[in-house]
């Protein structure tokens, strides 16, 4: 058997028996060295290199902030700040919904931690409103994806940091793109809430909304710490990582004293054992990745595409349903690790700007966490809010096309993603200055 076909067919059958993708990733890879007769020491290599990356401990810090804020109860004082800005509009718990992601988003860059947290809260409420429980568990899930998109995001960190990209300017191209999903999404609410009769909540007063801005102002400053760092070259997404989370940790410990300094362990602990798969995965995905070039199969795939179009919208738009495809089955970090040779050679085909192409990669596999069989923010939505997949699923597919449509959109209109970057980190494209 060609052995590009019996890495994939070996991969994907030990997903279908249910191994961790770490794990099938390392033994599929493993199976082709020993047929192939490759040196067992080039694999060792691959997975040394794979998380020999200084940007990439910013992933830890990332996830060690996301456990601070859920644990700290800042949760809730965005869920505060969201309503008072928009819980009048008709479909308000919606709103609110969709707005408080989009805060979480800038904060924690995790999707699965912004399901988890915000949807505990905003689920039940939203079913107690008398919200279809499927609305509710889709909007949760759809929303929530918004954390791999607005900056900072774990996996922006990733692609930038293996992909040779800018992590500066993929946190600013992520953006306008995952502000404009939020207002689709929250469109779409208000288009729901109209047909179902969604109620609004009662608006905001001036001293109501004053009070919740400032009770929500002090971790709304971790975003500014971190772009505002990056940006300027004051420190690295890595570093500004570790001050947002010194930040999170004063704010927990010590101003708000919602969290006890004897759970520190007990945080540190939990944090360490969220990364150690994550870790582990990329390590396996690089040998993975490396095989993919090794045997060719980037050439094949990319000559396979380009066979069918020649146009760089029919490129890319290809790119997207291939991402959309992979998605369904990888979590975003083994999908780019695995296919980023595939996905940089299309871009280059299609004469993507690299930002441009990372930011559309992220979007369309941020679709993944929400499309079975992976869909881990569908499957945590759900069970919170006691329905099934396959319910959940239906009601969240409208969504899922909003957001396809605005990465083509995005597709069509380069500046979407790229307007920010080259405005903040203009020596990033050479139009001022030198550097990258």
């Amino acid at each position: 058997m060609d052995p590009i076909a019996l890495l994939m067919l070996t991969f994907f059958v030990l997903i279908a028996l249910r191994v961790e993708i770490a794990f099938a990733l390392a033994l599929s890879s493993l199976l082709i060295i020993v047929v192939e007769d490759l040196p067992l020491i080039s694999s060792l290599n691959q997975m040394y290199s794979g998380i020999d990356s200084f940007p990439l401990l910013a992933v830890p810090f990332f996830m060690f902030l996301g456990r601070i804020l859920n644990d700290s109860g800042i949760t809730d004082r965005l869920l505060a700040v969201a309503d008072a800005s928009v819980g009048h509009i008709r479909g308000g718990l919606g709103h609110v919904n969709v707005f408080v992601s989009m805060i979480f988003a800038s904060l924690s860059g995790s999707a699965a931690a912004d399901t988890a947290s915000v949807g505990a809260i905003i689920i039940p409420a939203m079913k107690k409103a008398g919200y279809d429980p499927a609305f509710s568990v889709a909007l949760t899930a759809a929303s929530s994806t918004l954390g791999v998109i607005i900056p900072p995001s774990i996996i922006l960190v990733i692609y930038g940091a293996f992909g040779n990209v800018s992590i500066g300017a993929l946190f600013w191209g992520g953006f306008v793109p995952g502000i404009l999903i939020g207002l689709a999404m929250m469109v779409y609410t208000y288009i729901l809430a109209l047909k179902h009769g969604y109620p609004a909540n009662e608006r905001a007063s001036a001293r109501t909304f004053a009070k919740a801005a400032w009770r929500g102002s002090l971790p709304l400053l971790i975003p500014v710490l971190i772009l505002g760092g990056v940006t300027g070259g004051v420190f690295t997404p890595t570093e500004a990582a570790i001050i947002a989370v010194a930040w999170a940790m004063l704010l927990a410990f010590v101003v708000y004293r919602s969290v006890s300094i004897r759970a520190l362990p007990r945080m540190l602990g939990e944090a360490v054992i969220d990364f150690a798969i994550p870790l582990f995965t990329v390590a396996s995905a690089s040998i993975f990745g490396w095989l993919i070039s090794f045997l060719g199969a980037a050439d094949l795939v990319v000559n396979a595409i380009t066979s069918l179009t020649d146009s760089s919208f029919g490129l890319m738009a290809l790119l997207v349903f291939f991402l959309l495809i992979i998605g369904t089955f990888l979590n975003p970090i083994s999908a780019i690790l695995i296919f980023l040779p595939i996905i940089q050679q299309l871009g280059a085909e299609a004469g993507v700007d690299p930002v441009q192409l990372g930011v559309i990669t992220i979007m369309s596999l941020a679709i993944g966490l929400v499309t079975p069989p992976y869909g881990v923010c569908l499957l945590i939505a759900a069970q919170i809010g006691g329905i099934s997949v396959q319910r959940a699923l239906i009601a969240i597919l409208p969504i899922c096309a909003i957001t396809v449509g605005i990465i083509l959109l995005c597709i069509l209109v380069p500046d979407i993603i790229l307007g920010l970057p080259k405005l903040m980190m203009p020596q990033v494209f050479g139009l001022a200055g030198s550097g990258t």
